[in-house]
């Protein structure tokens, strides 16, 4: 048994929440203890202007405010996604609102965009140092109405693109009324259509990130967008709404479900997308990566990248470098590439 293993029986008797923020106040520290991390050149991914050391990423939702991302380095992450960040700055739903449920190994959350706003993440990535690439997850505040979400969207890019690597568009979380309906398809388009005359200046890669529970005629149309739009890609995908797989007490809770319980529903989209989507935009797979095995198999139905949160909780600091020496083992047991792993398993 690992030595997380042991510190997690005695933090998981403690409120999610607040063991989420002293974990925040302890990684720089833990950072620091920790030894460079082997690069494998054949782990490399260049697409959508950018390269990454790797294909393993820490994704939207852990360092909400970015004030972590400069040390996530450390442990074996390729890039990292900071956010969702609005507009003005965000206290989220009333507390509790981060649950754990280990009996589906899942967590359920209703944070509601808790967030120091986007001014003040912009003002921590223009120092940062250079190493990764990072993304900046931006949404809508929630006493916006959605005939206005443009605008907030317009307002968060303004002031995060001059700074990151990349800019993920988070119209998916179930945690702010109403905000999934924007992933209609005359919602895409406008938002899209703004950033997209904003971005003359920065050229910053532009991603939209999508609900798991999406109908394929639904993921048509976001497709559709994609590539009228000459957006850079897409991430999936975000939480489910669907509590069938957790036990009967969780089902009737309010929020987003994350971990092992949404694997199914994730897969399923990201190997639908990566049918339907051009070779040239990049796709991110998350959702249900609890082992190195899940992480490989959505490289497997056609991801570029991956992302992790939830197995992190669960497995600890070292997650990520697990599935690196993973992707490591297969690509020396089959003698191929990273880029050759894609499509190798039907969708």
């Amino acid at each position: 048994m690992s030595l997380y293993s042991l510190a997690r029986e005695w933090l998981f008797c403690l409120d999610a929440e607040r063991v989420h923020e002293a974990a925040l106040r302890a990684l720089p520290l833990l950072a620091r203890c920790r030894s460079a991390v082997p690069c494998d050149a054949r782990l490399a991914v260049r697409k959508a202007g950018l390269v990454f050391s790797n294909p393993v990423g820490l994704a939207a939702g852990f360092d909400k405010s970015a004030r972590v991302f400069p040390c996530l380095h450390a442990f074996g992450f390729g890039f990292a996604e900071v956010g969702t960040l609005t507009p003005r700055p965000q206290s989220g739903n009333p507390r509790p609102r981060l649950f754990r449920v280990p009996e589906s190994a899942a967590l359920l959350n209703r944070m509601g965009f808790n967030n120091d706003g986007a001014e003040a993440a912009a003002a921590r990535l223009a120092t940062r140092p250079r190493g990764i690439p990072i993304g900046a997850n931006i949404g809508k505040n929630k006493d916006t109405p959605n005939p206005r979400a443009v605008e907030d969207y317009a307002a968060a890019f303004r002031l995060v693109a001059p700074h990151c690597d990349y800019v993920a568009v988070n119209v998916s979380s179930p945690n702010t009324p109403g905000l999934r309906e924007l992933q209609d398809k005359e919602s895409l388009i406008e938002i899209a259509a703004a950033l997209q005359d904003l971005n003359g200046e920065w050229r910053r890669p532009i991603l939209l990130k999508i609900a798991p529970d999406l109908s394929e005629a639904a993921l048509d149309s976001v497709v559709e967008v994609v590539e009228n739009q000459k957006l850079a890609g897409l991430i999936a995908t975000n939480t489910t709404t669907e509590k069938s797989d957790l036990p009967g007490r969780w089902r009737e809770e309010a929020g987003g479900v994350s971990g092992a319980p949404l694997r199914a529903a994730s897969d399923r989209a990201l190997a639908f997308l990566a049918r339907r989507l051009s070779p040239r935009r990049l796709l991110i797979g998350v959702g249900g990566i609890m082992t190195p095995e899940d992480a490989i198999r959505k490289i497997e139905l056609g991801a570029d990248l991956v992302q992790l949160y939830t197995g992190w909780v669960y497995h600890g600091p070292d997650f990520a470098r697990e599935i690196l020496a993973a992707l490591v083992k297969r690509l020396d047991s089959k003698g191929g590439t990273l880029a050759g792993l894609q499509g190798s398993k039907p969708g």
